[in-house]
């Protein structure tokens, strides 16, 4: 387990806050009573508590030509068919899943293949599990052609906590699956948008895990 890069600038703001915040109030009241311990006790869980977030896993890949891996941590609260208006502009699978507080917050490619479309849309941050999130929040699109010629669309999703989504891949660059798509500061919820053949092989509301879990396999 290390810690992910996008976490490095965040970790030393809290930490330095942290050391502020009791070097201050050692200074105003020196001598050491029970709320100089409380304070130190509440100042090390902040400071565990955003480094956790930012905790990124070394995993093995469950990899497959016609496999579709789980992009990120967290658990299945959408599958449905539904019209996606971006860019299919047609009837697919829709598979969300939601990363809680305390998921890895890493996102990765569920398919490997070439880069055909990215944008970036600013907007909203409903909490993630509202069902408008996926078109109102703030959000990231990826769309991922296999060498079979399909696309896989990934959509990171920023929710009530979340301000800042990070994506690294740019248009017409080749992916592998299992690297690295990018990262959603204090989680949110990742929607996977799947050709109306796929096969799943999850259900609502499973527990899944980025790299590992198999959402399902390419007709």
């Amino acid at each position: 387990m290390t810690i992910h890069r996008e976490g490095f600038k965040t970790i030393t703001i809290v930490f330095l806050f942290v050391c502020a915040v009791l070097l201050a109030f050692n200074h105003i009241f020196p001598k050491q009573i029970w709320i100089h311990y409380v304070l130190y006790g509440l100042g090390g869980l902040l400071f565990i508590v955003i480094v956790q977030f930012f905790r990124s896993p070394k995993r093995e890949t469950n990899s497959g030509e016609k496999i579709i891996l789980c992009p990120a941590d967290g658990k299945v609260v959408v599958i449905e068919r539904t019209i996606e208006p971006e860019y299919f502009k047609d009837e697919r699978i829709q598979v969300s899943i939601f990363m809680s507080a305390y998921n890895v917050h890493v996102n990765w490619f569920p398919v490997g293949g070439e880069i055909v479309y990215y944008y970036y849309h600013p907007g909203k941050h409903m909490v993630a599990f509202n069902p408008k999130s996926s078109l109102e929040n703030e959000r990231s699109t990826t769309v991922i052609e296999t060498p079979d010629l399909k696309k896989i669309l990934v959509r990171q999703i920023a929710g009530a906590m979340a301000r800042r989504i990070k994506c690294y891949p740019k248009v017409g660059e080749p992916v592998t699956q299992g690297d690295e798509l990018g990262f959603i500061k204090f989680g949110s919820r990742v929607d996977l948008l799947l050709p109306i053949d796929t096969k799943l092989e999850i259900t609502l509301n499973q527990k899944v895990i980025g790299k590992q879990t198999v959402i399902g396999r390419l007709a």
